[in-house]
């Protein structure tokens, strides 16, 4: 039900970054942060070709290095803070059927969820198919339930913070919610050109457990990402 499909990976890195500089090529438990990314797409049985999309010589050196392919480089207006990722998906879409490309699906692989698995790729792929859906987005149960969450006002009181039927609750007689975890993004090239977004009416999750959902945007997530890498590595061998 797959080989009649053809699957692209895209692995969105630009070169600025202000939260930790240059992220996405700092050195994280013996490689550059993006090649646990390029390495788990190069690995899966599906994704047809791999190709980083980015702004910067560096990156590109160090991607062609790993074994992905870099066809072009990201224009400025699309390198910024405020570009959307969809136009960047987009993009990258065109340019490739310009040069006489074109593929059935796209998957997006930040380069900052380094604790994904091949395994999480494939099975995302293998979910788009099984439940005949658009789209396919992962996510995990949320670290800390938004029912203990609240807006202070300006006194902080605390009368209003709870609402009444949360009170003397334990955690597990809550709802489980779920947040999007930023590791994989999956779509029909249709469904993606008709809704200009991966979350729509047949988009369906993909969950993942919190332990390979970090997201890396600060200092602290690289630290907790490199100790679970090393860790991962040591007791299940290299599944990336």
């Amino acid at each position: 039900m797959y080989n009649d499909k053809s699957f692209l990976g895209i692995i969105p890195a630009r070169g600025g970054s202000k939260g930790l500089r240059n992220k996405n090529i700092l050195p994280i438990a013996g490689k550059p942060l993006i090649a646990w990314t390029i390495e788990q797409a190069l690995s899966s049985k599906y994704l047809d070709k791999v190709i980083v999309n980015t702004d910067s010589i560096e990156i590109t050196d160090i991607s062609k290095k790993y074994g992905a392919d870099v066809p072009f480089l990201r224009p400025n207006d699309l390198a910024t803070d405020e570009a959307r990722m969809i136009d960047v998906v987009l993009y990258a879409i065109e340019q490739l059927a310009r040069d006489g490309y074109s593929y059935d699906s796209v998957m997006l692989l930040q380069p900052t969820s380094p604790l994904r698995t091949v395994t999480d790729i494939d099975n995302a792929i293998e979910l788009l198919s099984t439940k005949n859906a658009g789209a396919v987005v992962s996510v995990c149960e949320v670290e800390h339930h938004p029912y203990w969450s609240n807006i202070l006002p300006p006194d902080k009181c605390m009368r209003d913070f709870l609402r009444p039927e949360v009170r003397n609750k334990n955690r597990q007689q809550l709802p489980v919610f779920y947040r999007l975890n930023g590791a994989i993004y999956l779509a029909y090239s249709s469904y993606l050109k008709e809704h200009r977004d991966f979350i729509g009416d047949r988009t369906y999750a993909y969950i993942m457990s919190k332990e390979r959902s970090v997201d890396i945007d600060s200092e602290l997530d690289f630290k907790l990402a490199e100790l679970l890498l090393m860790q991962t590595d040591k007791t299940h061998g290299k599944e990336y």
